[in-house]
């Protein structure tokens, strides 16, 4: 980010703030910003760089909405859930119009569409979204694909989450193999997935009483592993 950062100056003064390259640099910085941990400041850039984006580039050029999806994703890390969702449910629509509905890129905010559906509360729909787009995945990216795995992932998860814990625990066994050999055993989400096993089998063996009375505490402990970087 230093050296991003340091490059900046030269590229406005020769280029022009306007170049394309110059762009990539603000993006690039953005980029970076976040990833070391600082998620507001590169909200804060994106938002900034979105309208020179629009401008120069025009609001359908590719590079124009990965921006736009980088403010939603940040709107979302930075603990907007609900902001996140409508701006990715503003952005789904370019998407497939520019890139295509068969995009990976469309398909992954479908995803996010899906996931911050749920985290607003509403896991119903969040399953059915996800549901959706896991054969759209299978076909476009494979059945072995890390995002198509996760699809499946999430999937056995909000089963959990709507009620049907041995739905869940099923999917979620069926899935593990699948990670354990495309992932590797050490893979965080095949340990999440692992996780998950153990949770839902010790719910499995209490008496229904039990469980009701447990319930607020497990669907922490799975709240906390899902929520846990990816």
């Amino acid at each position: 980010m230093r050296l991003f950062t340091e490059l900046l100056p030269d590229q406005e003064r020769v280029l022009g703030p306007d170049h394309s390259n110059t762009l990539t640099t603000r993006n690039n910085i953005a980029v970076w910003t976040g990833r070391v941990g600082d998620a507001r400041e590169a909200l804060r850039l994106f938002a900034e760089l979105l309208p020179d984006m629009e401008r120069v580039l025009g609001r359908d050029h590719p590079n124009t909405l990965t921006t736009r999806n980088n403010i939603a994703l940040w709107t979302g890390r930075v603990g907007d859930a609900r902001g996140a969702l409508r701006l990715f449910a503003e952005l789904l629509p370019a998407m497939e119009r520019v890139l295509g509905r068969d995009h990976p890129n469309t398909l992954t905010t479908r995803n996010n569409i899906a996931g911050l559906t749920g985290e607003v509360g509403d896991a119903r729909e969040a399953l059915r979204l996800l549901r959706a787009l896991l054969p759209n995945q299978e076909r476009v990216l494979g059945r072995d694909h890390p995002d198509t795995l996760r699809t499946r992932n999430n999937i056995a998860f909000w089963t959990g989450r709507v009620g049907d814990a041995r739905e869940a625990l099923r999917l979620f066994t069926e899935l593990l193999p699948d990670l354990e050999r495309v992932l590797g055993r050490d893979h965080p989400d095949t340990l999440r997935a692992q996780e998950a096993i153990k949770l839902l089998q010790s719910a499995a063996s209490l008496s229904q009483d039990e469980r009701i009375e447990r319930s607020g505490s497990l669907i922490r402990r799975l709240m906390s592993w899902w929520k846990r970087p990816r």
